[in-house]
Protein backbone atom coordinates (compact mmCIF):
# COMPACT_ATOMS: atom_id res chain seq x y z
CA UNK A 1 0.00 0.00 0.00
CA UNK A 2 2.54 2.45 0.93
CA UNK A 3 4.63 1.57 -2.41
CA UNK A 4 1.17 3.15 -4.43
CA UNK A 5 0.78 5.33 -2.85
CA UNK A 6 4.64 6.87 -2.90
CA UNK A 7 4.22 5.73 -6.68
CA UNK A 8 0.62 8.65 -6.36
CA UNK A 9 2.53 11.16 -4.88
CA UNK A 10 6.18 11.17 -7.07
CA UNK A 11 6.28 13.09 -10.03
CA UNK A 12 5.43 11.09 -13.25
CA UNK A 13 5.87 13.37 -15.78
CA UNK A 14 6.91 17.09 -16.86
CA UNK A 15 4.86 19.79 -17.51
CA UNK A 16 5.91 23.64 -18.39
CA UNK A 17 9.54 22.56 -16.86
CA UNK A 18 7.78 21.72 -13.61
CA UNK A 19 7.02 17.94 -12.20
CA UNK A 20 4.01 16.55 -12.27
CA UNK A 21 2.46 13.33 -9.90
CA UNK A 22 -0.72 11.29 -10.19
CA UNK A 23 -2.10 13.39 -7.44
CA UNK A 24 -1.94 16.29 -9.09
CA UNK A 25 -3.73 15.00 -12.41
CA UNK A 26 -6.44 13.60 -10.16
CA UNK A 27 -6.44 17.25 -8.82
CA UNK A 28 -6.34 18.82 -12.31
CA UNK A 29 -9.19 16.35 -13.55
CA UNK A 30 -11.35 17.00 -10.15
CA UNK A 31 -11.12 20.68 -10.38
CA UNK A 32 -11.88 20.73 -14.21
CA UNK A 33 -14.89 18.39 -13.60
CA UNK A 34 -16.39 20.92 -10.79
CA UNK A 35 -15.63 23.78 -13.49
CA UNK A 36 -17.82 22.10 -16.33
CA UNK A 37 -20.50 21.58 -13.58
CA UNK A 38 -20.57 25.10 -12.04
CA UNK A 39 -20.37 26.30 -15.15
CA UNK A 40 -23.60 24.35 -16.84
CA UNK A 41 -25.65 25.62 -13.25
CA UNK A 42 -24.82 29.08 -13.60
CA UNK A 43 -26.25 28.78 -17.14
CA UNK A 44 -28.81 26.74 -16.10
CA UNK A 45 -32.88 28.30 -16.48
CA UNK A 46 -32.88 28.23 -12.59
CA UNK A 47 -30.43 30.49 -12.77
CA UNK A 48 -32.12 32.51 -15.28
CA UNK A 49 -34.89 32.93 -13.49
CA UNK A 50 -32.78 33.84 -10.35
CA UNK A 51 -31.19 36.95 -12.39
CA UNK A 52 -34.59 38.10 -13.33
CA UNK A 53 -36.08 38.20 -9.95
CA UNK A 54 -33.21 40.17 -9.07
CA UNK A 55 -34.18 43.36 -11.59
CA UNK A 56 -31.55 42.06 -14.57
CA UNK A 57 -33.42 42.57 -17.52
CA UNK A 58 -34.59 39.21 -20.36
CA UNK A 59 -31.38 40.74 -22.99
CA UNK A 60 -29.00 41.12 -20.30
CA UNK A 61 -29.36 37.78 -18.36
CA UNK A 62 -28.38 35.65 -20.97
CA UNK A 63 -24.63 38.11 -21.42
CA UNK A 64 -24.52 37.62 -17.24
CA UNK A 65 -24.41 34.44 -17.12
CA UNK A 66 -22.23 33.45 -20.33
CA UNK A 67 -19.77 35.44 -18.47
CA UNK A 68 -19.88 33.79 -15.10
CA UNK A 69 -19.95 30.49 -16.35
CA UNK A 70 -17.03 31.31 -18.51
CA UNK A 71 -15.31 33.12 -15.41
CA UNK A 72 -16.05 29.51 -13.59
CA UNK A 73 -15.01 27.55 -15.75
CA UNK A 74 -11.46 29.31 -16.41
CA UNK A 75 -10.93 30.43 -13.19
CA UNK A 76 -11.25 26.55 -12.03
CA UNK A 77 -9.16 25.02 -14.89
CA UNK A 78 -6.52 27.42 -13.58
CA UNK A 79 -6.95 26.54 -9.69
CA UNK A 80 -6.41 22.86 -11.26
CA UNK A 81 -3.68 23.37 -13.02
CA UNK A 82 -2.20 24.77 -10.13
CA UNK A 83 -3.06 22.17 -7.88
CA UNK A 84 -1.23 19.58 -10.39
CA UNK A 85 2.48 21.20 -9.71
CA UNK A 86 2.54 24.10 -12.37
CA UNK A 87 1.92 27.76 -10.43
CA UNK A 88 0.07 30.18 -11.97
CA UNK A 89 1.49 33.49 -11.94
CA UNK A 90 -2.48 35.07 -10.72
CA UNK A 91 -0.70 38.54 -10.29
CA UNK A 92 1.24 38.83 -13.51
CA UNK A 93 0.11 40.34 -16.81
CA UNK A 94 -1.55 38.55 -19.46
CA UNK A 95 1.22 38.93 -22.58
CA UNK A 96 -0.37 41.19 -25.56
CA UNK A 97 -2.97 42.54 -22.88
CA UNK A 98 -1.36 44.75 -20.09
CA UNK A 99 -3.76 42.61 -17.43
CA UNK A 100 -3.20 39.77 -15.48
CA UNK A 101 -5.50 37.09 -14.75
CA UNK A 102 -6.58 38.56 -11.49
CA UNK A 103 -7.88 41.84 -12.61
CA UNK A 104 -9.15 40.56 -16.07
CA UNK A 105 -11.24 38.42 -13.79
CA UNK A 106 -12.35 41.82 -11.53
CA UNK A 107 -13.11 43.64 -14.88
CA UNK A 108 -15.60 40.98 -16.09
CA UNK A 109 -17.29 40.67 -12.53
CA UNK A 110 -17.50 44.45 -12.41
CA UNK A 111 -19.18 44.81 -15.96
CA UNK A 112 -22.03 42.35 -15.11
CA UNK A 113 -22.33 44.09 -11.54
CA UNK A 114 -22.49 47.40 -14.21
CA UNK A 115 -25.21 45.59 -16.33
CA UNK A 116 -27.35 44.87 -13.20
CA UNK A 117 -27.44 48.47 -12.05
CA UNK A 118 -28.50 49.40 -14.86
CA UNK A 119 -31.40 47.46 -15.26
CA UNK A 120 -32.40 47.46 -11.60
CA UNK A 121 -32.13 51.55 -11.84
CA UNK A 122 -34.21 51.26 -15.07
CA UNK A 123 -37.09 48.72 -13.43
CA UNK A 124 -36.89 51.00 -9.94
CA UNK A 125 -37.38 54.43 -11.87
CA UNK A 126 -39.80 53.08 -14.14
CA UNK A 127 -42.18 50.75 -11.68
CA UNK A 128 -41.93 52.77 -8.74
CA UNK A 129 -40.14 55.90 -8.46
CA UNK A 130 -42.00 57.50 -11.65
CA UNK A 131 -44.92 55.99 -11.40
CA UNK A 132 -46.12 58.15 -8.46
CA UNK A 133 -44.76 61.62 -10.08
CA UNK A 134 -47.95 62.21 -12.44
CA UNK A 135 -46.03 62.21 -15.70
CA UNK A 136 -46.99 60.74 -18.80
CA UNK A 137 -46.22 56.76 -18.77
CA UNK A 138 -44.50 57.29 -22.05
CA UNK A 139 -42.23 59.82 -20.26
CA UNK A 140 -41.75 57.72 -17.60
CA UNK A 141 -40.24 54.76 -20.04
CA UNK A 142 -38.03 57.12 -21.88
CA UNK A 143 -36.74 58.94 -18.43
CA UNK A 144 -35.98 55.09 -17.07
CA UNK A 145 -33.95 53.82 -20.37
CA UNK A 146 -32.09 57.35 -20.39
CA UNK A 147 -30.39 57.00 -16.88
CA UNK A 148 -29.99 53.43 -17.55
CA UNK A 149 -28.46 54.25 -20.60
CA UNK A 150 -26.07 56.97 -18.55
CA UNK A 151 -25.87 54.24 -16.03
CA UNK A 152 -24.08 51.53 -18.07
CA UNK A 153 -21.59 54.12 -19.99
CA UNK A 154 -20.50 55.06 -16.46
CA UNK A 155 -20.09 52.14 -14.89
CA UNK A 156 -18.52 51.10 -17.42
CA UNK A 157 -15.71 53.74 -17.71
CA UNK A 158 -15.04 53.08 -13.80
CA UNK A 159 -15.02 49.51 -14.26
CA UNK A 160 -11.96 50.17 -16.75
CA UNK A 161 -10.41 52.56 -14.82
CA UNK A 162 -10.00 50.29 -12.13
CA UNK A 163 -8.50 47.79 -14.48
CA UNK A 164 -6.20 50.05 -14.66
CA UNK A 165 -7.48 50.78 -18.63
CA UNK A 166 -6.05 54.26 -19.58
CA UNK A 167 -8.88 55.74 -21.13
CA UNK A 168 -7.55 58.59 -23.06
CA UNK A 169 -5.63 55.70 -24.51
CA UNK A 170 -9.00 54.73 -25.82
CA UNK A 171 -8.68 57.83 -28.50
CA UNK A 172 -6.89 55.88 -31.30
CA UNK A 173 -9.31 52.77 -30.77
CA UNK A 174 -12.35 55.31 -30.46
CA UNK A 175 -10.66 57.39 -34.23
CA UNK A 176 -10.65 53.99 -35.44
CA UNK A 177 -14.31 52.92 -34.09
CA UNK A 178 -15.65 55.98 -36.25
CA UNK A 179 -14.45 54.65 -39.46
CA UNK A 180 -15.96 51.45 -38.83
CA UNK A 181 -19.16 53.25 -37.96
CA UNK A 182 -18.77 55.53 -41.68
CA UNK A 183 -18.74 51.87 -43.52
CA UNK A 184 -19.82 49.09 -41.82
CA UNK A 185 -21.38 50.01 -38.60
CA UNK A 186 -23.48 52.95 -40.00
CA UNK A 187 -26.55 51.06 -39.55
CA UNK A 188 -26.14 50.13 -36.24
CA UNK A 189 -25.26 54.01 -35.67
CA UNK A 190 -28.08 55.19 -37.67
CA UNK A 191 -30.59 52.96 -35.94
CA UNK A 192 -29.30 53.79 -32.14
CA UNK A 193 -29.44 57.64 -32.93
CA UNK A 194 -32.81 56.80 -34.13
CA UNK A 195 -33.64 55.18 -31.10
CA UNK A 196 -32.47 58.47 -28.78
CA UNK A 197 -34.43 60.37 -31.20
CA UNK A 198 -37.51 58.45 -30.77
CA UNK A 199 -37.23 58.45 -26.90
CA UNK A 200 -36.75 62.33 -26.76
CA UNK A 201 -39.18 63.30 -29.21
CA UNK A 202 -41.19 60.24 -28.43
CA UNK A 203 -43.63 60.31 -32.03
CA UNK A 204 -44.29 56.93 -30.75
CA UNK A 205 -45.08 55.22 -27.34
CA UNK A 206 -45.44 52.40 -25.75
CA UNK A 207 -49.01 51.30 -26.20
CA UNK A 208 -49.40 52.96 -29.66
CA UNK A 209 -51.22 51.50 -32.48
CA UNK A 210 -48.62 52.21 -35.48
CA UNK A 211 -48.26 51.10 -38.77
CA UNK A 212 -44.67 51.41 -40.49
CA UNK A 213 -42.99 49.30 -43.48
CA UNK A 214 -46.08 47.03 -43.88
CA UNK A 215 -46.03 45.89 -40.45
CA UNK A 216 -48.97 47.19 -38.20
CA UNK A 217 -49.50 46.87 -34.42
CA UNK A 218 -49.29 47.70 -30.92
CA UNK A 219 -45.45 48.95 -29.40
CA UNK A 220 -44.61 46.97 -26.86
CA UNK A 221 -40.98 47.90 -26.03
CA UNK A 222 -38.67 50.78 -27.56
CA UNK A 223 -34.96 49.72 -27.27
CA UNK A 224 -31.67 51.58 -28.27
CA UNK A 225 -31.92 49.87 -31.59
CA UNK A 226 -34.77 48.32 -32.33
CA UNK A 227 -38.71 48.76 -31.86
CA UNK A 228 -40.98 45.77 -30.84
CA UNK A 229 -44.07 45.58 -32.65
CA UNK A 230 -46.98 43.17 -31.58
CA UNK A 231 -49.55 42.15 -33.71
CA UNK A 232 -52.89 41.01 -33.96
CA UNK A 233 -51.81 38.04 -34.44
CA UNK A 234 -49.39 37.74 -31.52
CA UNK A 235 -46.28 38.01 -33.56
CA UNK A 236 -43.97 40.01 -32.17
CA UNK A 237 -42.37 42.72 -35.77
CA UNK A 238 -38.55 43.68 -35.09
CA UNK A 239 -38.41 47.12 -36.46
CA UNK A 240 -35.36 49.03 -36.61
CA UNK A 241 -35.20 52.22 -35.20
CA UNK A 242 -33.89 54.37 -38.61
CA UNK A 243 -37.56 52.71 -40.05
CA UNK A 244 -39.87 55.16 -37.83
CA UNK A 245 -37.68 58.21 -38.43
CA UNK A 246 -36.94 57.54 -41.84
CA UNK A 247 -40.16 56.49 -43.34
CA UNK A 248 -43.67 57.78 -43.00
CA UNK A 249 -45.59 56.27 -39.94
CA UNK A 250 -49.26 56.05 -39.00
CA UNK A 251 -49.92 56.44 -35.35
CA UNK A 252 -53.37 55.72 -34.07
CA UNK A 253 -53.04 56.14 -30.45
CA UNK A 254 -51.18 59.91 -31.08
CA UNK A 255 -52.72 63.10 -29.00
CA UNK A 256 -56.19 61.64 -29.57
CA UNK A 257 -57.14 58.62 -29.19
CA UNK A 258 -60.52 58.94 -31.40
CA UNK A 259 -60.28 57.77 -34.54
CA UNK A 260 -62.82 58.00 -38.03
CA UNK A 261 -63.35 54.76 -39.99
CA UNK A 262 -64.67 55.28 -43.62
CA UNK A 263 -66.76 52.40 -44.81
CA UNK A 264 -67.75 52.49 -48.63
CA UNK A 265 -70.96 51.47 -49.20
CA UNK A 266 -73.08 50.77 -52.30
CA UNK A 267 -76.77 50.61 -53.01
CA UNK A 268 -78.64 50.18 -56.37
CA UNK A 269 -79.74 52.43 -58.59
CA UNK A 270 -83.39 53.44 -57.63
CA UNK A 271 -82.90 53.10 -53.97
CA UNK A 272 -84.64 55.83 -51.51
CA UNK A 273 -81.68 58.06 -50.65
CA UNK A 274 -83.04 59.31 -47.36
CA UNK A 275 -83.46 55.67 -46.31
CA UNK A 276 -80.35 54.89 -47.10
CA UNK A 277 -78.49 57.47 -44.98
CA UNK A 278 -80.91 56.61 -42.07
CA UNK A 279 -80.03 53.30 -42.03
CA UNK A 280 -76.60 53.55 -41.70
CA UNK A 281 -76.94 56.34 -39.22
CA UNK A 282 -78.85 53.33 -37.45
CA UNK A 283 -75.76 51.17 -38.11
CA UNK A 284 -73.51 53.21 -36.17
CA UNK A 285 -75.54 54.41 -33.19
CA UNK A 286 -76.12 50.49 -32.39
CA UNK A 287 -72.37 49.60 -32.49
CA UNK A 288 -71.80 49.78 -28.70
CA UNK A 289 -67.78 51.05 -29.38
CA UNK A 290 -69.14 53.73 -32.06
CA UNK A 291 -69.41 57.16 -30.51
CA UNK A 292 -72.40 59.47 -30.20
CA UNK A 293 -69.55 62.40 -30.09
CA UNK A 294 -68.49 63.35 -33.10
CA UNK A 295 -71.55 62.21 -34.58
CA UNK A 296 -71.33 59.35 -37.35
CA UNK A 297 -72.53 60.86 -40.53
CA UNK A 298 -72.61 59.34 -44.26
CA UNK A 299 -70.97 60.35 -47.40
CA UNK A 300 -72.90 60.77 -50.97
CA UNK A 301 -69.78 59.81 -52.79
CA UNK A 302 -71.15 59.68 -56.10
CA UNK A 303 -72.88 57.66 -59.06
CA UNK A 304 -70.92 55.10 -60.41
CA UNK A 305 -70.99 52.39 -63.03
CA UNK A 306 -73.31 49.63 -61.10
CA UNK A 307 -74.24 51.64 -57.91
CA UNK A 308 -74.81 54.49 -56.06
CA UNK A 309 -71.46 55.47 -53.82
CA UNK A 310 -72.41 56.17 -50.04
CA UNK A 311 -69.81 56.36 -47.00
CA UNK A 312 -70.14 55.70 -43.49
CA UNK A 313 -68.01 57.67 -41.09
CA UNK A 314 -67.75 56.47 -37.62
CA UNK A 315 -65.60 57.42 -34.73
CA UNK A 316 -64.40 55.48 -31.98
CA UNK A 317 -61.48 55.47 -29.43
CA UNK A 318 -61.52 51.44 -28.12
CA UNK A 319 -61.08 49.84 -31.55
CA UNK A 320 -57.41 51.32 -33.01
CA UNK A 321 -55.86 48.21 -31.97
CA UNK A 322 -58.67 46.20 -33.63
CA UNK A 323 -59.43 48.05 -36.60
CA UNK A 324 -60.08 45.24 -38.62
CA UNK A 325 -62.90 43.74 -36.38
CA UNK A 326 -64.39 46.83 -36.22
CA UNK A 327 -65.00 47.36 -40.03
CA UNK A 328 -65.98 43.81 -40.36
CA UNK A 329 -68.43 44.04 -37.69
CA UNK A 330 -69.73 47.25 -39.01
CA UNK A 331 -69.98 45.68 -42.41
CA UNK A 332 -71.85 42.64 -41.16
CA UNK A 333 -74.48 45.17 -39.78
CA UNK A 334 -74.57 47.19 -42.84
CA UNK A 335 -75.66 44.38 -45.05
CA UNK A 336 -78.43 43.12 -42.60
CA UNK A 337 -79.86 46.48 -41.83
CA UNK A 338 -80.02 47.03 -45.96
CA UNK A 339 -81.41 43.71 -46.73
CA UNK A 340 -83.93 44.12 -43.85
CA UNK A 341 -85.00 47.65 -45.17
CA UNK A 342 -85.38 46.50 -48.64
CA UNK A 343 -82.20 47.96 -50.11
CA UNK A 344 -80.39 46.35 -53.33
CA UNK A 345 -76.75 45.82 -53.27
CA UNK A 346 -75.59 45.56 -56.45
CA UNK A 347 -73.01 43.56 -58.04
CA UNK A 348 -71.03 44.89 -61.55
CA UNK A 349 -72.88 43.92 -64.22
CA UNK A 350 -73.29 45.10 -68.52
CA UNK A 351 -75.83 44.66 -70.67
CA UNK A 352 -75.34 43.50 -74.39
CA UNK A 353 -77.88 44.22 -76.50
CA UNK A 354 -78.32 43.13 -80.19
CA UNK A 355 -79.41 45.32 -83.19
CA UNK A 356 -80.60 43.62 -86.05
CA UNK A 357 -77.70 42.83 -88.99
CA UNK A 358 -77.99 43.80 -92.01
CA UNK A 359 -78.82 40.97 -95.04
CA UNK A 360 -75.92 39.06 -95.86
CA UNK A 361 -74.47 39.72 -99.19
CA UNK A 362 -75.41 36.79 -102.03
CA UNK A 363 -72.16 34.43 -102.65
CA UNK A 364 -70.47 34.76 -106.38
CA UNK A 365 -72.84 33.16 -108.63
CA UNK A 366 -76.07 32.67 -106.43
CA UNK A 367 -79.02 35.14 -107.17
CA UNK A 368 -79.74 37.74 -104.42
CA UNK A 369 -82.05 36.82 -101.90
CA UNK A 370 -86.06 38.29 -102.36
CA UNK A 371 -87.96 39.43 -99.30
Amino acid sequence: MKGILDWFFAPQWTAFGRQISAAGMVALAAWVTAGVFLSAALRSERMRRLLTRLGIEKNHVALVTVTFSLIALVACVLAGVEAAGVPIAWASKIPGMGLSVLVLFRLLLLLALVFWLSSSAKRFLFARFLSGSGLDRALQYTIAQIAGYLILIIGAAIALQNAGIDLSALAIFAGALGVGLGFGLQDIARNFVSGIIILVERPIRIGDRVEVDKVAGQVSEIRARSTTVLTNDNIAMIVPNAKFIQDTVTNWSHGDARVRFRIPVGVAYGSDLEKVRALLIEVAREHPQALADPAPTVFFDGFGESALNFELGVWCAEMSDRPRRFRSDLNFAIERKLREGGIEIPFPQREVRIRSAPPASPAPGEPPAHA
